[in-house]
């Protein structure tokens, strides 16, 4: 089964390709391209900035949207941190979410986090959760059934610090990366639940004070087409075993989690 993928398209010719086939998001001036709620989101000294001063400030998570097109299958990287005890991401192939506000994103995520355990996992941001933690490949079958099929060392991270989160989506394979280390690879083989493409976004979380910061972002395209994975569980690796949904204890950070607004 064979699913050829559309080109991205892009709003503003400033966004033409590098010499390593990757284009910048971010212009260093303004939000141009970008659409979030301005109360929170802005341009500081190049950078941009999401803040969150604390759990009163949002009653849901919200987000910074890119509206130069949708993404399918490509590779990006984000250079970002998060400093206060609560976490971000990065939205891809996401849909919106209008119960959430005008800026409410559901969707795959990179997180941000923390936690060890969560960040670079695969997510789905008010979806199906946690798919694989940090250190965790899995395999969603079509009845929605996680199969881990490797584990390894977790990428250890100060999300404080300027860190590089990589995405790769082809098809039904996603692949998430922390300073080039592998941390969480996803083959979604949901059918229904699954999204092929989508929205772009930042996130900035409620409840806990927060600030985010983006220095780079950059997306390149993969123009081949990508081939769809089907689930064959006597195809899987030796010791693949299923799994329940992954939980968390930590919804915002590594300290108790504020609850601020109903």
């Amino acid at each position: 089964m064979k699913f050829v993928g559309y080109l991205f398209f892009f709003a503003f010719a400033s966004l033409a390709s590098a010499d390593d086939g990757f284009a910048a998001l971010l212009n260093g001036k303004d939000l141009s391209g970008w659409d979030g709620d301005p109360r929170f989101w802005s341009v500081k000294e190049g950078i941009v900035t999401g803040v969150c001063t604390g759990p009163d400030d949002l009653a849901h998570n919200t987000f910074l949207i890119w509206r130069g097109g949708t993404v399918k299958n490509f590779e990006l990287r984000a250079v970002m941190r998060v400093k206060g005890d609560n976490n971000s991401g990065v939205q891809y192939r996401s849909r919106a979410l209008p119960e959430a506000g005008p800026w409410g994103i559901a969707g795959y995520q990179c997180d941000v986090h923390p936690a060890l355990e969560h960040t670079g996992m695969t997510y789905e941001e008010k979806g199906r959760g946690i798919f694989g933690l940090n250190g965790k490949n899995v395999v969603l079958d079509p009845s929605g059934v996680r199969w881990v099929t490797a584990e390894f060392q977790p990428v250890q991270v100060n999300v404080a610090d300027w860190n590089e989160y990589t995405v790769i989506a082809q098809g039904n394979r996603l692949i998430h990366k922390v300073n080039g280390q592998v941390s969480s690879e996803l083959i979604d083989c949901d059918e229904k639940g699954r999204a092929l493409g989508g929205l772009l976004a930042i996130q900035l979380h409620r409840g806990n004070a927060n600030t985010v910061e983006i220095k780079e972002l950059r997306l390149k395209v993969i123009e081949e087409p990508a081939e769809l994975i089907v689930f064959d569980q006597a195809e899987l690796p030796p010791g693949a075993r299923p799994i329940e949904r992954p939980g968390t204890t930590k919804p915002q950070g590594v300290g108790p989690a504020a609850k601020g607004k109903p």
